[in-house]
């Protein structure tokens, strides 16, 4: 069964590997040895080694050239992935600085409450502590209280589209389980559907649903 995501993977004790059968999980330091092409997503994990990502920035700079789709989650500290800048974190004065608001509706949160962003088990903050500045064409999703950009979608800086989140990985690749009560439990899928959607959209030239 060919799979459409690849999951650049960290293998450490907070990146643990189950996944959707949907993706092929390797461990980071393998990416130069993987045939890449069958992939319509490349999936980066916050906890990755980004000074061997610097290093290998050419490979992922040339699947983003081949009109596929990378979705960074976690604070960006190196220069690996095109036209994005490094995290700024929040300077926090009280909670409600970490508060997250739609910037704009999109599929990918779809019925997702900014509350169940905000807040997880009472406490603030996990879903982001900073931002990545957007670059000028970026379309922005979710923003801090200041408008700082938490989540935007890039497709003017290479011939493909990357997906930054300044947080947690959204598709829920291993790690701890979310409370099935929660808005945010659409996510995955939603994020699924998008990826699918704005492949069509770079291969096909259709439009993709914004």
């Amino acid at each position: 069964m060919t799979k459409d995501y690849i999951v650049i993977h960290p293998c450490n004790i907070f990146s643990q590997g189950q996944a959707d059968e949907r993706f092929d999980i390797i461990d980071m330091y393998d990416l130069p040895n993987v045939e890449l092409s069958s992939y319509k997503c490349m999936v980066i994990l916050g906890f990755a080694d980004q000074e061997f990502l610097q290093e290998e920035r050419q490979i992922i700079a040339d699947f983003l050239a081949s009109k596929k789709i990378v979705c960074f989650f976690g604070n960006l500290v190196t220069d690996w992935l095109p036209g994005q800048q490094a995290f700024i974190a929040k300077e926090i004065h009280n909670h409600w600085d970490y508060d997250i608001s739609i910037a704009k509706q999109h599929v990918i949160f779809e019925g997702v409450t900014e509350e169940d962003m905000t807040i997880n088990k009472g406490v603030k903050g996990f879903f982001a502590r900073g931002h990545h500045p957007a670059p000028a064409d970026a379309e922005i999703l979710l923003i801090l209280p200041d408008g700082e950009p938490v989540t935007f979608i890039d497709r003017s800086s290479t011939n493909g589209t990357i997906f930054m989140h300044a947080g947690n990985n959204l598709f829920h690749i291993g790690g701890m389980v979310p409370a099935t009560t929660k808005t945010t439990n659409r996510i995955p899928a939603q994020l699924m559907q998008w990826v699918q959607e704005e492949y069509r959209y770079l291969t096909e030239g259709g439009a993709s649903d914004a």
